[in-house]
C-alpha cells in the first residue's frame, strides 16, 4: 500500500490488521467518508464488540462496575475528553478517549467536529453525540481539570470536576436518558488524585439525584478499570 509517497505493508494476521486499522482511525481527520467504507468498518467493529462481549447491568440507583466501558449497554457512557473534543490522536494510545473513539468508529470524531466547529470545550462542560458502533446509545464528552504532576487539586479544580458530573447528568436528563455510566474523570493522565476524585464523583451524583426526583435517570454506573479505583469506590459507597 502506498500513501503520500510512503509504502506500508499490510499485515496478514487479523490482530495485526485490527491494530493497523485502529492506528489509522486514530489519526484520521474528521472529514467525510464513503458509505462503502463505513459499511466495512462497521461490520469489523461489530465483530470486535461481539468478541469483547456486551455487558448489561440490572438494577436501579447507583451501581459499581469494573471493566471496559466500551462493553456497557447503557443509554450513555461518559468520555473523559480533551478540550479539542475530537478524541485522542496518538495511535493506539490506551486512554479512555482513544478506546471510546476506536470502538465507536470514525463517525464519532466527525460528529464531534461538526458540533464544535473549531470551538474548544470548556473544563466542566459536556456535549453529547451518538454512540455509533458502541453498545451504548450515546457518548457524553466532558473535560475534567488537569492537575499538575505532584500537586494537589485546588478548590477551583474540585469544583470543575463536580461540574463535569453535573453537566453530564443534566444533558442526559434533558434528553430523557435512563442510564449513564461514568468513567473516572480526570484521574490517570490528568493527575487528579483517585481518592479525592471518587469522593467528589459520589457526593456530586448523590446530590444531583436528591435534587432531581423527577429525573428520567434511573441508573448511574460508576465504571472503574483499575483495582485501586474499584476498592476506593466500593469502600466509599458502602460508607454511605
Amino acid at each position: 500500500m502506498i500513501d503520500n509517497g510512503h509504502q506500508y505493508t499490510i499485515p496478514t494476521a487479523r490482530k495485526d490488521k485490527q491494530q493497523m486499522m485502529r492506528a489509522l482511525m486514530n489519526i484520521r481527520q474528521p472529514i467525510p467518508v464513503s458509505q462503502e467504507f463505513l459499511a466495512v468498518q462497521d461490520e469489523e467493529l461489530r465483530l470486535q464488540a461481539e468478541e469483547k462481549g456486551v455487558e448489561r447491568l440490572d438494577g436501579e440507583g447507583i451501581l459499581l462496575w469494573q471493566g471496559d466501558i466500551t462493553r456497557l449497554k447503557v443509554d450513555a457512557i461518559v468520555n473523559a475528553a480533551n478540550a479539542q473534543g475530537l478524541g485522542c490522536w496518538a495511535p493506539l494510545h490506551n486512554c479512555i478517549d482513544n478506546c471510546i473513539h476506536s470502538a465507536a468508529g470514525i463517525q464519532l470524531r466527525k460528529e464531534c467536529n461538526d458540533q464544535l466547529q473549531g470551538r474548544l470545550l470548556k473544563t466542566g462542560e459536556a456535549m453529547m453525540t451518538k454512540g455509533y458502533n458502541l453498545p451504548a446509545g450515546h457518548v457524553i464528552h466532558t473535560v475534567g481539570p488537569i492537575v499538575p504532576q505532584g500537586s494537589l487539586p485546588t478548590k477551583e479544580q474540585e469544583e470543575e470536576l463536580a461540574s463535569c458530573y453535573h453537566s453530564c447528568l443534566d444533558i442526559a436528563d434533558s434528553n430523557h436518558l435512563e442510564s449513564i455510566a461514568f468513567c473516572c474523570i480526570s484521574t490517570g493522565v490528568f493527575n487528579f488524585p483517585n481518592q479525592r476524585a471518587a469522593e467528589i464523583a459520589i457526593a456530586t451524583v448523590k446530590q444531583w439525584i436528591a435534587a432531581h426526583q423527577a429525573s428520567s435517570i434511573t441508573q448511574v454506573v460508576f465504571n472503574v478499570f483499575l483495582d485501586k479505583d474499584y476498592e476506593i469506590y466500593q469502600r466509599l459507597l458502602s460508607e454511605n
